[in-house]
Formats: structure tokens, sequence, C-alpha cells
């Protein structure tokens, strides 16, 4: 079992950057395939970005090319998205997810694990 804790929303303005963090326990994520999902009022949660175990990265590059990085640190077992450039477009509530297959999957199904959810609020 792997418990996750989503962290690092807040309200902003356009052009602002953030980070959001999501703190794993339970096991290390050092062999999951860990991703940033999104949802927007009224809307399906999406696909933001992906980090498999070995480190390769995915980006729904419609939606956040070039402003979204996604990384992880395997010592603090913690999973980060840094957001820059930030729209009022962005704003929604950001989940971390994790799947022990170690690959990055596009589908929520697919994701074993999910974190509570933060609020990042981008004001024009």
């Amino acid at each position: 079992q792997v418990q996750l804790v989503d962290s690092g929303g807040g309200l902003v303005q356009d052009g602002d950057s953030l980070r959001l963090s999501c703190a794993a326990s339970g096991r290390s994520i050092r062999s999951y395939g860990m991703a940033w999902f999104r949802q927007a009022p009224g809307k399906e949660r999406e696909f933001v970005a992906g980090i498999t175990w070995s480190g390769g990265t995915t980006y729904n590059t419609g939606r956040v090319k070039g402003r979204f990085i996604i990384s992880k640190d395997i010592s603090k077992n913690t999973l980060y998205l840094q957001m820059n450039s930030l729209k009022p477009e962005d704003t929604a509530i950001y989940y971390c997810a994790a799947n022990p297959d170690g690959v990055v999957r596009w589908t929520l199904g697919d994701y074993n694990y999910w974190g509570q959810g933060t609020q990042v609020t981008v004001s024009s």
C-alpha cells in the first residue's frame, strides 16, 4: 500500500509559478509509475504529466507544453510538479497518482493510489 498526500496548491496570478508536492508513505515510489492529473470544475479529470520508475517523463503537451516539469526525489519519497507561466485555464484540483507497473499511463483506472488533491487557482 502507498499513501499519497498532495500539497503546494494556492491562489496565484496569471504568469506566476507554483510547485506541487506529493509525499508518499508506506512503500518507496522507486519502482512506481507516477503521474499528476487535474480536474477543473465541470470537466473530467485529465492527465497532466507522468514519470516512469527509471525517470522517463511524459507530458500532456497540448495543455502544459514547456511550462510544467515533473520530477521525483527518491530519497524523500516525493513527487513534484513545477508549474511555470500559469494561466487561468490551469485552475483545477491537482492529484498525484501511482501505479506499481512502473510505467506512465494516461487512464485514471490504471492507477491504484491517489492523493487527496490540492487546489490551484490562477486569477487573470
